[in-house]
């Protein structure tokens, strides 16, 4: 990530609630998921859920991508 696009981020985490609380919940699946991954073996019931994490933090960063790209696209048209 850029300088610029870190910076727009910070400013987004510090004022936009929406974009707070994409990232906060985000960071909650990424926790989850640290604790999945340090499991030598996962029952199938946690392989499913670590799954169904994974793509609900891909969904998560996405609309995160999309907020920023939005504040970005008017400061360069």
């Amino acid at each position: 990530m850029t300088t610029d696009s870190q910076l727009l981020k910070d400013q987004l985490l510090r004022t936009d609630h929406g974009f707070r609380q994409l990232a906060e919940q985000h960071h909650i699946l990424d926790t989850r998921l640290d604790q999945l991954s340090s499991q030598h073996i996962l029952s199938e019931p946690e392989q499913l859920e670590r799954i169904t994490l994974k793509k609900r933090k891909l969904r998560l960063k996405d609309r995160m991508q999309h907020i920023l790209r939005r504040h970005v696209a008017p400061a360069t048209a």
